[in-house]
């Protein structure tokens, strides 16, 4: 009998959450970096595992939104706790609880949502911060399972599945056994080209910029690629650039190395830089940029 369910992966900022929807999936579609809110939209990924298909949705991190990109950031991670059959909650070895979690975890009681507590990086912690960490957390949630994991080294996924295992329902797949996400792959592009911005610039510029991919050109045994990085300050386009051009060559020549992996085939990357003077705080600038509720 076939199985299906659906589990959003939910947690503060750079808890991991990222890092483990890739492994789980065994190749990577949703970017990571070790700055905050790296994930901007919700991210499905799907691995269909003997008869059961696993529909796993990575969500922006929890925060405190300061703009209009940060309140659809927040519907976002919202959203995905609507209709799912289990919800795994992603923190590290930390016992501080944020206003925030605080409040994710009584909109998980309100519902009775089924829940997972990952403690995520315990290869950079110890047992005594493991264990006073699920002890904070399991005082303020009746949490159905709670697994250490560390995302990074593939330790304790497997316990994952087994923990998922009473949540699934008897069900015919949504999607075909074969694939492992529903994001188009101009959008995966943008993903790829935005992650490597965020690894080569400083401070406030990577929260300023947004992808969009203009030119998308199939061809036997090349795929062209045009796509436009927008700032939010003059000063920040040229920081992206770079000195003749090199920070911008270095961003295509890494985001092309991830495409061709991914694609499969050789890519021409094409990048311009424009700017937007401060697009985060514009609904229709942030509507237009790919950031809409669905």
């Amino acid at each position: 009998m076939k199985k299906t369910g659906f589990i959003a992966i939910v947690g503060r900022p750079n808890v991991g959450k990222s890092t483990l929807l890739n492994t789980i999936l065994g190749e990577k579609i949703a970017i990571v970096s070790d700055k905050p809110q790296t994930t901007r939209n919700r991210i499905t990924g799907i691995l269909t595992k003997d008869e059961t298909q696993y529909v796993f949705m990575d969500t922006p991190g929890m925060h405190n939104p300061k703009n209009k990109l940060g309140d659809f950031m927040m519907r976002a991670a919202n959203d995905a706790l609507t209709d799912v059959d289990c919800v795994l909650y992603v923190v590290e070895a930390n016992k501080h609880i944020s206003p925030t979690e605080e409040e994710l975890m009584d909109k998980l009681s309100r519902g009775s949502i089924p829940s997972i507590l990952i403690i995520n990086k315990i290869d950079e912690s110890t047992g005594e911060k493991v264990g006073e960490t699920i002890k904070t957390f399991s005082e303020k949630h009746d949490f159905n399972a709670v697994i250490p994991i560390s995302a990074l080294k593939g330790k304790g996924i497997d316990v994952i599945f087994e923990e998922l295992e009473p949540f699934m329902n008897e069900s015919e797949w949504f999607f075909p056994d074969d694939i492992i996400t529903d994001q188009p792959e101009r959008q995966i592009a943008a993903e790829i080209i935005r992650e490597k911005i965020l690894r080569l610039t400083n401070d406030e510029i990577p929260h300023g910029t947004a992808v969009v991919i203009e030119g998308f050109e199939e061809k036997k045994d090349l795929i062209s690629i045009r796509a436009e990085i927008f700032c939010e300050k003059e000063s920040h386009k040229g920081i992206l650039i770079g000195k003749g051009g090199a920070t911008l060559k270095k961003i295509g020549s890494y985001a092309r190395e991830d495409l061709e992996k991914f694609l499969g085939v050789k890519v021409y990357l094409n990048l311009w830089v424009k700017v937007k003077e401060n697009w985060r705080d514009s609904t229709v600038q942030v509507a237009n940029f790919g950031f809409r509720d669905e």
